[in-house]
């Protein structure tokens, strides 16, 4: 397997799984951040996609369209300052992409079959050249079965439901319980999906979150990185 540079300058693909509300994205971008490695958000790839098909009113039902319009689609992620931006057509939708009518339809979408196997491909040119951090729910199982870090993200639903609503405490309406149904919804979800399900790979090394923050989370995983790396 090719991999760039020598020594410690040596770069490896991270894969970071997990289920809804583990903080993956945070976690991702904070470990690319400090080995200046590239963070590719898979997730938010899917969020883009289920955005422009609301908008478009394109039913998940409807699946062949969805396919041909998410192939003429151009999605950018920008790295900044500020996060990750997320780019459809040109236009930054990163606002748009974390709503609920979002976060609720997003699982929808992703069952299409043919709708994994683009954004797949997309996501497998982005890390060719190595010394990239993705996350998602199949990184480590279907888009980079070759990551030479895996890890397996979790927390307890009621942890994770908790930190979603902190990040959507200004949403109208929203409350804690309905926060924990959705969530254990998604892993139900995601978990049995026929296209890609969410699963620990076999040789992932799985981090329960639940008592971490978040600086003790990305420490450790850095250090998973830098033994591999230094091995």
């Amino acid at each position: 397997m090719d991999r760039q540079g020598t020594g410690n300058n040596l770069k490896i693909n991270i894969a970071i799984d997990g289920p809804a509300g583990a903080g993956k994205s945070t976690i991702a971008r904070l470990v690319a951040n400090e080995l200046s490695y590239i963070y590719v958000d898979t997730g938010s790839m899917y969020r883009a996609v289920t955005w422009y098909m609301l908008k478009h009113k394109i039913l998940p039902e409807f699946s062949a369209e969805v396919l041909q319009h998410a192939q003429n689609m151009v999605i950018e992620l920008i790295p900044g300052a500020n996060g990750q931006k997320v780019l459809v057509d040109g236009q930054d939708v990163s606002p748009f992409i974390r709503s609920q009518e979002v976060n609720g339809m997003v699982s929808q979408y992703a069952q299409i079959e043919g709708l994994r196997k683009h954004l797949v491909a997309l996501q497998q040119q982005m890390a060719a050249r190595k010394g990239v951090v993705m996350d998602g729910r199949d990184i480590g199982t279907t888009v980079l079965p070759d990551a030479e870090l895996k890890v397996f993200m979790t927390a307890s639903v009621k942890e994770r439901a908790l930190r979603r609503f902190k990040e959507m405490s200004d949403a109208p309406g929203l409350t804690l319980e309905q926060l924990e149904k959705d969530i254990s919804e998604r892993d139900r979800l995601d978990e049995g999906r026929e296209v890609s399900p969410l699963r620990c790979a076999e040789d992932a090394i799985v981090l329960d979150t639940t008592q971490m923050d978040i600086p003790q989370v990305v420490e450790t995983i850095v250090s998973y990185c830098r033994t591999h790396t230094n091995s």
